[in-house]
């Protein structure tokens, strides 16, 4: 009796894992928009802080990270995308805009003179303050 019971969790948990797999770990999505954008510089560090909003509850860990270079750009300007993790698909949240923010410190780079950081929405550009 005590086999059959085993057996039949052995292969429930088949079926089960089979069906239902593990969630990948989320990655970062653009948040829905950038409401501002600061860049100074000081003692050779470019300090860039933004704020925004994303469409509802649970989103977590927003970040500027550095944009991968999709074709020629212009060396005086640093392009950032402005992202955050959603919230996992079976997580209850509130729906509406909820504000978020983000900052990063960068060792500056000569010549850069504006920052320009990019939601899924729109994007800003700021000159650097010194």
């Amino acid at each position: 009796m005590h086999g059959a019971i085993l057996v039949t969790a052995v292969l429930l948990h088949a079926h089960v894992a089979m069906h239902h797999p593990v969630p990948e770990a989320t990655s970062a999505m653009p948040v829905a928009r950038i409401d501002s954008l600061m860049a100074t510089e000081k003692d050779g560090r470019l300090t860039i802080q933004a704020k925004g909003a994303v469409n509802g509850g649970g989103w977590r860990h927003a970040a500027l990270k550095p944009a991968k270079a999709t074709g020629p750009g212009d060396a005086h300007v640093l392009v950032l995308d402005f992202v955050a993790e959603p919230p996992e698909p079976t997580q209850a949240v509130i729906p509406g805009l909820l504000p978020v923010a983000a900052a990063i410190t960068l060792k500056a780079r000569k010549g850069l003179v504006s920052v320009r950081a990019v939601s899924g929405a729109n994007d800003i550009t700021t000159q650097i303050l010194k």
